[in-house]
Protein backbone atom coordinates (compact mmCIF):
# COMPACT_ATOMS: atom_id res chain seq x y z
CA UNK A 1 0.00 0.00 0.00
CA UNK A 2 1.28 3.47 -0.86
CA UNK A 3 1.87 6.25 1.62
CA UNK A 4 1.40 9.98 1.26
CA UNK A 5 3.93 12.52 2.48
CA UNK A 6 2.17 15.82 3.14
CA UNK A 7 4.14 19.01 3.79
CA UNK A 8 2.70 22.32 4.96
CA UNK A 9 4.18 25.03 2.72
CA UNK A 10 1.89 27.95 3.53
CA UNK A 11 0.37 29.11 6.82
CA UNK A 12 -3.27 28.43 7.59
CA UNK A 13 -3.62 31.74 9.44
CA UNK A 14 -6.52 33.72 8.03
CA UNK A 15 -8.21 30.64 6.56
CA UNK A 16 -11.71 29.49 7.46
CA UNK A 17 -11.99 27.34 10.60
CA UNK A 18 -12.81 24.21 8.58
CA UNK A 19 -9.56 24.58 6.62
CA UNK A 20 -7.54 25.14 9.80
CA UNK A 21 -9.18 22.06 11.34
CA UNK A 22 -8.24 19.94 8.32
CA UNK A 23 -4.61 21.06 8.56
CA UNK A 24 -4.51 20.18 12.27
CA UNK A 25 -6.25 16.83 11.65
CA UNK A 26 -3.52 15.94 9.18
CA UNK A 27 -1.01 16.50 12.00
CA UNK A 28 0.52 19.69 10.63
CA UNK A 29 1.27 22.55 13.00
CA UNK A 30 4.00 24.78 11.56
CA UNK A 31 5.08 25.71 8.06
CA UNK A 32 7.64 23.13 6.97
CA UNK A 33 6.13 20.27 8.98
CA UNK A 34 5.94 16.97 7.13
CA UNK A 35 3.76 13.97 7.98
CA UNK A 36 3.41 10.52 6.50
CA UNK A 37 -0.03 8.89 6.23
CA UNK A 38 -1.33 5.68 4.72
CA UNK A 39 -3.13 6.40 1.47
CA UNK A 40 -6.87 6.42 2.13
CA UNK A 41 -9.87 8.32 0.78
CA UNK A 42 -10.27 10.33 3.99
CA UNK A 43 -6.63 11.50 4.00
CA UNK A 44 -6.80 12.32 0.29
CA UNK A 45 -10.00 14.31 0.91
CA UNK A 46 -8.42 16.37 3.68
CA UNK A 47 -5.31 16.97 1.56
CA UNK A 48 -7.48 18.03 -1.37
CA UNK A 49 -9.39 20.48 0.84
CA UNK A 50 -6.14 22.22 1.81
CA UNK A 51 -4.30 21.73 -1.50
CA UNK A 52 -3.48 25.45 -1.68
CA UNK A 53 -1.49 25.14 1.57
CA UNK A 54 0.27 21.78 1.21
CA UNK A 55 2.31 19.63 -1.15
CA UNK A 56 1.46 15.96 -1.43
CA UNK A 57 3.88 13.28 -2.60
CA UNK A 58 3.08 9.60 -3.03
CA UNK A 59 5.80 7.20 -1.82
CA UNK A 60 5.84 3.43 -1.85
Amino acid sequence: MANLVIKLVKSSAGEKPAIRDSVRSLGLKKVGDEVKHADSPSIRGMARAVRHLVTVEEVK
